[in-house]
């Protein structure tokens, strides 16, 4: 398997060739990124001959594929079978592009799949992401600074964030970590700027609960749609509370694996519950990060891939 995108131990193309590995199969990934971000147009022959030179049975491009050309793209691609796998939530015309090229196609909302058969993919199915036991585990200590009722990490240009944010505020301590947050309101604790692998878990298990939150409004019909910081927080170990939306219990339960919410005041209200019962608490996030590593990695989402199949939405898996 080789992968065409970006490469870093915390990228989710790093994600997929882990899996892929634990599942028994060569995985390489080409950073195409990186190599067009130094050389330009001119890695563009040496890409394709580096990624000729593996042989590879199967092809899983990202994004970032697209900065090979079309034609030398579509030359790869001839003869083995290639898939494209969008992460992103809202779809772009160079992902149209990808797909029409690519004709095989995974998007991570289920929402998308219409929109991107719409623009003439033959093939759309849906593969959410996963969590990385090698990536998103717990960590065995946390920094005192680190310690306060609710965390959230996530970029800060996104207004439609703070008055969540800023209401939960002012019922407890709340620690904002994350990109972009320079121009936001001062009221809103920002402590930190972007992290990682074991920060983010310290951010995690720093707090009695774990916040996950929309960027932008949900679109209509965005069914079963997760953040990738969902997977995160339930590998880390720590007690998730996201926003609810339909089909979402086809991955994690409420009450079981983690706490949703459909309003402002229905977040704050799982706050102060998830504050006054801390057994309970820490009873649903150890449930939670078990039920995510029997059921959500990577590897599961890979051996789908690999099968030509999609996530089976519509059905609740039971826990092991």
């Amino acid at each position: 398997m080789l992968v065409l995108g970006a490469k870093g131990s915390h990228k989710t193309e790093a994600s997929i060739a882990r899996a892929a590995a634990s599942l028994g199969h060569q995985c390489r990934v080409l950073d195409v990124a990186g190599w067009h971000r130094r050389l330009g147009e001119a890695a563009r022959p040496a890409l394709e001959w580096a990624a000729k030179s593996f042989e590879p049975d199967v092809i899983v491009c990202t994004r970032h594929a697209l900065l090979l050309g079309e034609a030398r793209l579509r030359r790869l691609i001839t003869h083995r079978r290639a898939v494209f796998w969008y992460f992103d939530a809202v779809p772009t015309e160079q992902a149209f592009q990808l797909g029409r090229i690519v004709e095989q196609m995974y998007v991570t909302y289920a929402a998308e799949v219409p929109f991107f058969r719409a623009a003439g993919v033959p093939d759309v199915k849906f593969l959410p992401q996963a969590l990385d036991p090698w990536e998103d585990h717990p960590t065995d200590s946390v920094p005192p600074s680190f310690r306060c009722d609710v965390s959230f990490v996530g970029s800060g240009p996104y207004p439609y964030r703070w008055e969540l944010l800023r209401a939960i505020g002012k019922v407890c301590t709340l620690q904002i970590r994350g990109p972009g947050w320079a121009e936001a309101p001062t009221d809103l604790p920002v402590v930190g700027g972007e992290i990682r692998g074991r920060r983010f878990a310290e951010a995690v298990l720093g707090a009695a609960v774990a916040l996950d939150a929309h960027a932008v409004p949900p679109r209509p019909g965005m069914h079963a749609s997760a953040s990738n910081r969902m997977w995160k927080v339930l590998g880390c170990g720590g007690f998730l509370l996201a926003p609810r939306v339909p089909g979402i219990e086809a991955f994690v339960r409420e009450g079981e694996h983690c706490r949703y919410y459909g309003d402002t005041d229905e977040a704050v209200e799982a706050v102060r519950w998830a504050l006054a019962h801390p057994e309970e608490r820490r009873r649903i996030a150890a449930a939670g990060q078990a039920h995510a590593l029997g059921h959500h990695t990577y590897a599961h989402r890979v051996r789908l891939l690999i099968e030509a199949r999609g996530y089976p939405l519509g059905t609740v898996e039971s826990t092991a």
